[in-house]
């Protein structure tokens, strides 16, 4: 932590050409150095949050013309004395005007080290820190507003009345051992039962939010699975409007996975198509059908193409040994609709429908205009998990952090109903406090903050 003494540097903009980028510094010595390589207004005298025209020069040389961003220190993002020099995008601008503040003082910042110092300046807890990583690196509209919401400090804000509540109750529990010869109580213990009780009560819903919230975060993986020639790819390469897939009539073209992303109603899906399942003696088509049985249990929706012509028996057979878990949503789809006259595919839709209790859709993969059932059913699904209420979580430290508060709490009522003496009974509360602070940073490590911050780009 040593070098968060130092006045940092980085480009804020990704690498590349651009129009302009914008590259940062923050420090006590950030407005000094800036004014050492700016020839324009004195930076030292303006006010905070001003813009200032003028040159980027080292020494007679005018390297760029730029514009300066000036802020003083509490009222920035790492509370630290802050200047943002907009320059053009060009990477060797960039990398010159960077290196010339190096050469004037600054260093380099490490990956996330502007928020890492927002966060141990008090401008943000952990969880806000970890936000920031995730608005950043959104990849739709609803991973998004999730990670807003996490940013403005609703999650953080909740745990922290929560903790207070129980460190309050723990102060009295630690008190009674410093007079466990009187035998005396200062914990009203159904008190402390009750707030328990509360604090998992709102941990439950928390816990719940997760898989759809890390779901959103990561994309919804959507498992295209079928026979040998079902149309998988094709379907695919319809979904999403462009050949990705090769389409074959030889069976087993696809010897691998082929995944690709699509935004359906602000929600990222991950739609893979997967080798056709089957018996087969060629060593890489198996090493492909072996990973297609992964993707399938990975996960969360199966569509399950099957050919219209196949009978209700052996498609019924081939859907149901595909053993989806409770966890996972299956749809049916019956390709190649055009091959076969309503009067035969009707019946045979509800059939199979009714046997598998799932969705079931008619569909010819190649035509798009026969998709939008299925896409409608998307929707549908999207609607029905949005009404989750409140808070969601998708962090997965979050997520265990939160699992592991619950099991301590209950190891204290457990032990309360039991009579167990107030100095293992405040040992369970110590461990809940631990695992509960750590989200927020109220408890953490060097090793934590390590490990959150490194996955940071550089420059943020």
């Amino acid at each position: 932590m040593n070098h968060l003494t130092d006045t940092i540097i980085a480009p804020a903009t990704p690498q590349g050409q651009s129009a302009i980028a914008i590259i940062r510094l923050s420090g006590t010595d950030a407005i000094a150095i800036t004014d050492t390589i700016f020839k324009g207004k004195k930076l030292a005298e303006v006010d905070s949050h001003t813009i200032h025209y003028g040159w980027i020069v080292d020494g007679d040389n005018e390297v760029d013309e730029v514009m300066v961003s000036v802020f003083r220190s509490p009222r920035t993002f790492t509370t630290e004395d802050s200047t943002e020099i907009s320059c053009h995008g060009s990477p060797q601008l960039v990398q010159a005007i960077v290196s010339l503040a190096i050469k004037n003082g600054a260093k380099s910042a490490y990956p996330g080290e502007f928020t890492l110092r927002a966060f141990l300046n008090g401008r943000l807890d952990l969880s806000q820190a970890e936000a920031v990583a995730d608005l950043i690196h959104a990849s739709s509209a609803k991973s998004s507003e999730i990670a807003l919401n996490q940013l403005k400090g609703h999650f953080s804000h909740m745990l922290k009345d929560l903790r207070q509540e129980l460190v309050d109750f723990a102060a009295l529990i630690e008190l009674e051992l410093d007079f466990s010869e009187e035998d005396v109580e200062f914990a009203h213990r159904g008190r402390l039962k009750d707030l328990i009780h509360k604090i998992i009560t709102v941990i439950n819903p928390l816990l719940d939010s997760f898989r759809w919230g890390n779901s959103i975060k990561e994309g919804i993986q959507v498992a295209i699975i079928g026979a040998p020639n079902a149309g998988k790819s094709t379907l695919l390469n319809t979904i999403l409007n462009e050949e990705k897939a090769l389409v074959s009539d030889i069976a087993g073209t696809t010897r691998d996975f082929i995944e690709d992303t699509l935004v359906l109603d602000g929600i990222m899906f991950r739609f893979i198509d997967t080798a056709g399942i089957r018996e087969t003696s060629d060593i890489l088509e198996g090493l492909g059908i072996e990973r297609s049985k992964q993707k399938l249990r990975e996960a969360e929706i199966v569509l399950f193409l099957s050919d219209v012509n196949k009978n209700v028996e052996d498609t019924m057979q081939d859907f149901q040994n595909l053993e989806l878990t409770k966890e996972q949503t299956g749809v049916i789809l019956l390709n190649k609709a055009d091959t076969i006259s309503a009067a035969f595919s009707a019946p045979k839709t509800q059939a199979i429908a009714y046997q598998s209790g799932v969705k079931t859709l008619l569909i010819t993969a190649k035509y798009k205009e026969t998709l939008q059932p299925l896409l409608t059913w998307f929707s549908e699904y999207i609607k029905n998990h949005n009404q989750t209420e409140g808070t969601i979580i998708s962090n997965t430290r979050h997520y265990e952090a939160l699992e592991n508060t619950k099991l301590c709490l209950q190891k204290v009522l457990v032990g309360l109903d039991s009579g167990l003496s107030s100095d293992f009974v405040a040992m369970d509360i110590r461990e809940s406090l631990f695992h509960l602070g750590s989200i927020t940073g109220e408890v953490s490590t060097d090793d934590l903050l390590e490990s959150i911050f490194s996955k940071f780009c550089i420059g943020k």
